[in-house]
């Protein structure tokens, strides 16, 4: 089992480990970037983590501890002094491990290690942000305006469509009204129509009758 064996051993003594890794560590904050096998630079990770953490502590002590580990004091004031303005927003992350594919003749494992700036997008948002409550102080009447003239309109369409959707249901409505006071109306004609022909054929039976007594009365006497 590998409790507390953090570390790689990379067949080296600890002098040599440590001395190796003093020097990778000094030519990434050098020049940003390196080219190394994969195991040498999954370690390397943990130093540059360890030194830019320092970095933006800041403080007398830390840049002494760094000045123990990184061999230059030049990459050391130059990380110190712009640590906070790069890594400020993050709390990790602050390396990328780039895998480069096998090395011409032992074939050993290469990548690239450089660092990562992920303040850089932050910045810009938050300034995005604070830039839009000016942009709005800053409109004119003339502007002010066009907004009202515009939301105006917008009411206007809205309105003009609602009035349009019911329309048809209002010709609808009024189809259906007229239908039913038609069908009203024809009742009572229909009506009167049935009684006006029973009156007609009472008046012509009663007409028949009054015909036949005369010639009645006639033959009798």
């Amino acid at each position: 089992m590998r409790h507390r064996k953090a570390s790689l051993k990379l067949n080296r003594t600890t002098s040599h480990r440590k001395a190796m890794f003093r020097n990778m560590v000094t030519s990434l904050f050098k020049h940003e970037r390196i080219r190394t096998t994969g195991p040498k630079a999954k370690e390397l990770r943990r130093w540059a983590d360890h030194v830019i953490t320092l970095a933006k502590r800041g403080d007398l002590h830390a840049r002494r501890q760094a000045l123990s580990i990184i061999r230059e004091k030049g990459v050391v004031h130059k990380l110190f002094a712009e640590a906070n303005e790069r890594f400020g927003s993050s709390a990790g992350g602050y390396t990328r491990i780039v895998k480069l594919g096998k090395r011409a003749g032992d074939a050993a494992p290469m990548s690239l290690v450089e660092l990562v700036v992920p303040a850089a997008g932050v910045k810009q948002k938050t300034k995005k942000k604070a830039a839009k409550p000016a942009a709005e102080k800053k409109k004119t009447k003339v502007d002010k305006k066009a907004e009202a003239e515009s939301k105006e309109v917008k009411k206007k369409r809205v309105t003009k469509k609602k009035a349009q959707e019911e329309e048809p249901k209002k010709a609808l409505k009024e189809k259906a009204d007229s239908k039913k006071s038609e069908k009203k109306d024809k009742l009572p004609a229909e009506k009167k129509s049935v009684k006006a022909k029973s009156e007609e054929k009472v008046e012509a039976k009663s007409a028949k009758v009054s015909k036949n007594k005369p010639e009645k009365d006639e033959e009798a006497s």
